[in-house]
């Protein structure tokens, strides 16, 4: 395959048009057409649908420039380092992480990052929904318990687990009675929280009595005695310690986890690696008590 027309492809459908990639790149349009006809006549594939004001990726295409795209990004940056003599973290990085973990956790991490990589122009983007990453141009995306997906591999750098908490004035209802609940608003709907106590398991009813869009909001909501809530351990642990909140009881099921996801670990980049292991240092065991502790630092 001719790398060079495997780049002018990608410098296309990047842009979204032959016009537009000239003008970003100050090559001729017809150059730029001619090669991506070319890789097409040798792949025996069309890689895009030309219509007469818009052009659109193909399922071939869009397969071949989310597999390929990031591989030739990363030879650049190879080859720019090995010219520069050395392969420091540099450029552009972009991060997709989720909300929670955003407020109580990224900025420090941010902080810590650029201060420790000054020529790392980092760049971290807050949202729970799923991010397309070459779409998007995110280099490196966070998530909690995400799907499986074949065009990424990731690793999981945090657990955390789920406890239903209480202003320690609440009394707790009797068995059978509903539990005055804070939930997160526009999630599924609470019934009950199935938990596990010292006397053994339980399941306690639950009547949502407000709805909040933040865990945050929901805790202080908690903290206040509006009403019990299910939480992350991580988020309470320090109210826990201080007497602020108690424990009704431990949720019943898999632990949170955090991953992080990337295209492949052939090419890494170094900027995304020096992340990786930014992040390994901050959480080197991945418990919910290093979180709360790196937290409350």
């Amino acid at each position: 395959m001719d790398l060079l027309a495997l780049a002018d492809f990608n410098l296309v459908a990047r842009h979204g048009g032959f016009g537009r990639a000239a003008r970003a790149a100050g090559r001729p349009k017809a150059t730029l057409s001619r090669r991506v006809a070319e890789l097409e006549g040798s792949l025996g594939l069309r890689l895009f649908e030309r219509g007469t004001r818009a052009l659109k990726l193909t399922q071939e295409g869009r397969a071949l420039h989310e597999r390929t795209a990031a591989l030739l990004t990363e030879l650049d940056e190879t080859a720019a380092a090995i010219a520069s003599g050395g392969d420091r973290p540099r450029g552009r990085l972009r991060i997709s992480a989720p909300l929670l973990f955003s407020q109580v956790a990224m900025g420090k991490l941010a902080a810590e990052f650029a201060m420790k990589h000054p020529e790392v122009r980092l760049e971290v983007t807050t949202e729970d929904r799923a991010v397309d990453r070459v779409e998007e141009g995110y280099d490196l995306v966070i998530r909690v318990n995400p799907d499986p997906d074949e065009s990424l591999v990731g690793r999981v750098f945090l657990r955390d687990r789920l406890v239903v908490v209480a202003n320690p004035h609440l009394t707790r209802p009797a068995d059978g009675q509903s539990i005055p609940a804070v939930v997160r608003s526009g999630g599924t709907p609470v019934v009950a929280w199935d938990v596990s106590t010292s006397s053994g398991r339980t399941r306690l009813a639950a009547e949502p009595v407000l709805g909040l869009s933040s865990l945050i909001m929901v805790r202080d909501a908690v903290r206040v005695g509006a009403g019990a809530a299910c939480l992350p351990v991580s988020l309470v642990a320090q109210d826990l310690a201080a007497g602020r909140l108690v424990v009704w009881g431990n949720v019943e099921g898999p632990d949170i986890t955090l991953w992080t996801l990337f295209p492949s670990r052939r090419l890494l980049s170094a900027r995304v690696a020096a992340f990786l292991d930014h992040l390994k240092q901050a959480f080197p065991q991945g418990t919910p008590d290093e979180l709360a502790a790196y937290v409350g630092a």
